[in-house]
């Protein structure tokens, strides 16, 4: 019997995905609802998927399930010990981010730097024919060169980040997880990181000693000068405590391409049109057309090598 491949978010990537060499059956949903994720599941051996979660119970009531093929590198989505248990693979992409995610963070380095959104409104609003100037001067601008940047997470995105970075002339310093019992060499202790970084750049797994881990504290210790980056997951940062130090004043400015909850209530806490100084991007840092096209060859890869009796990519 062939084996039947069901992919529940396809309209989340717009790349072609090529078909495994093995004898199969393909299907693809646009979008699927968390409620419809087992009904759409129950007869395949193969589930692609982005973003959905499958928890322990879901994999309970779908036993001719053997693989989950992620069209992503993050899987806290997926219950992977639920996985181990019922001797589900689970196999990620990776690498396919490592110009995109960088390049998009250099670009919001950039544009809160420079007070770009702000120069962009005021000249859509007709402040700039109103100006006695050639230019007007309203809000301050900074280089990067000579900024310290802090960064969390040394996988190949933070490394992407640092090296473009030090293009720029910053200085960047590795962070140490928080609460670690010790700095490994070439790190810096997290609260230290926080204290020094004109720019703090987030690219760590979302896992219990991590969420949350940009709280109020973490938000008053760092410069009233200092810049918040985060494109890695959302629930790595109290959001309303982000929200209120932004009206604060307690930092600079912040822009963020993730958040905890994906598509967001409209009633978020980092979506009030009140908040000074914040950029917000829709989870895009990954989805160039070069990352999707190289995403989608390695997710069929992935499933190609899991029919063959050769799993690659596997998650523990």
């Amino acid at each position: 019997m062939e084996p039947r491949i069901v992919f529940l978010e396809r309209d989340s990537v717009k790349a072609a995905f090529s078909r495994p060499t093995v004898a199969h059956t393909w299907v693809d949903y646009p979008d699927t609802r968390p409620a419809d994720v087992i009904e759409r599941l129950r007869d395949a051996q193969i589930a692609v998927i982005n973003k959905l979660r499958i928890d322990a119970a879901v994999l309970a009531q779908l036993p001719a399930l053997r693989m989950i093929a992620l069209a992503a590198t993050g899987s806290d989505n997926v219950d992977l010990a639920a996985c181990r248990a019922r001797g589900v693979v689970v196999s990620n992409v990776r690498g396919y981010a490592d110009t995109t995610v960088p390049e998009h963070v250099i670009t919001l380095m950039l544009a809160l730097s420079r007070n770009l959104m702000a120069y962009h409104q005021d000249v859509r609003a007709g402040r700039w024919p109103q100006s006695r100037h050639f230019c007007f001067l309203d809000h301050p601008i900074r280089d990067l060169r000579g900024a310290t940047l802090g960064l969390v997470g040394q996988g190949s995105l933070g490394g992407g980040v640092a090296r473009l970075a030090e293009a720029f002339g910053m200085q960047v310093l590795w962070s140490e997880r928080p609460g670690a019992d010790r700095v490994r060499a070439g790190r810096v202790e997290f609260g230290e990181v926080l204290k020094r970084s004109d720019v703090l750049s987030l690219h760590c797994p979302l896992d219990a000693s991590t969420r949350g881990m940009i709280d109020l504290a973490a938000l008053q210790a760092m410069k009233t000068s200092a810049f918040l980056i985060n494109t890695a997951r959302g629930a790595l940062v109290d959001e309303a405590a982000l929200a209120d130090a932004l009206r604060q004043g307690l930092i600079a400015g912040a822009a963020i391409d993730v958040l905890s909850a994906e598509p967001p209530p409209s009633d978020h806490p980092l979506l009030a049109p009140d908040i000074p100084n914040l950029i917000v991007t829709p989870h895009v840092a990954w989805a160039s057309g070069e990352a999707m096209a190289t995403m989608a060859a390695q997710v069929v890869q992935n499933i190609d090598a899991f029919l063959c009796g050769a799993p690659r990519n596997c998650l523990p």
